[in-house]
């Protein structure tokens, strides 16, 4: 057997141990790259000025008897209704709400029930605008229906936002776009570069009073103000290389 035959196999076997070996280093590098990853949250946040404003408040009377009570809050309610069309408001678009009445009992020394005193008779009366200061200046204002003998008692004012859908979508594609600028500058600080995106989790949208610090696990959805802020909160994940 010639010298040659014992060279040739054992060259083989050294070059595909090197392979071997190269193959393995960029498998683990690729493996290592792979598992490498930086995680950043972004943030945006929009000033919007409410375009629907409610005004709900409570006509309540209170007489002898329930027919009486109820004659009384029908004597009142023109009165109310004459009021909200002097400030702008079309009679067709104040709505009225179910009437409601109950007793009002007597009870003794001891708690125990004697007897009816009176009877209550109300109804909630509501109007919307998109001119949201008129719903703002009525509910200060509406109050002074007391000194005409009507017992009205006028609820906080609701202020809404109606394109609020459409906001969203953008306000959760800039805080996104915030997160993958994070990243890149961290990525960037330490001589690499940022890769693809693996996986983005988006918080729950805060609209609270503008200027407000309010925060909530469960989101805000704030309606006791015409301004508003609302804000986004994106959590993401990307590759680096």
């Amino acid at each position: 057997m010639t010298r040659n035959h014992f060279i040739i196999p054992a060259l083989i076997i050294s070059i595909a141990a090197i392979v071997a070996t190269v193959i393995l280093a960029i498998t683990v590098k690729n493996i290592k790259s792979e598992d490498q990853s930086i995680n950043t949250t972004g943030s945006a946040k929009k000033v919007i000025v409410s375009d629907l404003g409610i005004l709900r408040g409570m006509l309540s009377v209170e007489a002898a008897s329930p027919k009486d009570a109820y004659q009384k809050l029908q004597t009142q309610k023109p009165i109310v209704i004459s009021y909200l069309k002097d400030k702008g408001f079309k009679e067709d678009s104040i709505e009225f709400q179910t009437i409601n009445s109950y007793a009002n009992y007597q009870y003794d020394q001891n708690g125990r029930q004697i007897g009816i005193s009176s009877y209550t008779t109300s109804q909630m009366i509501g109007v919307s605008s998109t001119d949201v200061n008129k719903i703002k200046d009525v509910s200060l204002e509406i109050s002074s229906l007391v000194e005409q003998g009507v017992s009205f008692t006028v609820n906080q004012p609701e202020y809404y936002y109606t394109k609020l859908g459409d906001i969203k979508i953008e306000i959760q594609a800039e805080a996104a776009k915030d997160a993958m600028t994070r990243g890149e500058r961290i990525a960037d600080a330490t001589g690499r570069k940022l890769g693809t995106l693996r996986r983005a989790r988006m918080g729950v949208i805060q609209i609270t009073p503008e200027n407000s610090n309010m925060v909530s696990d469960m989101g805000i959805n704030d309606v006791s103000s015409i301004r508003k802020e609302i804000t986004a909160v994106v959590n993401a994940d990307f590759s680096i290389e």
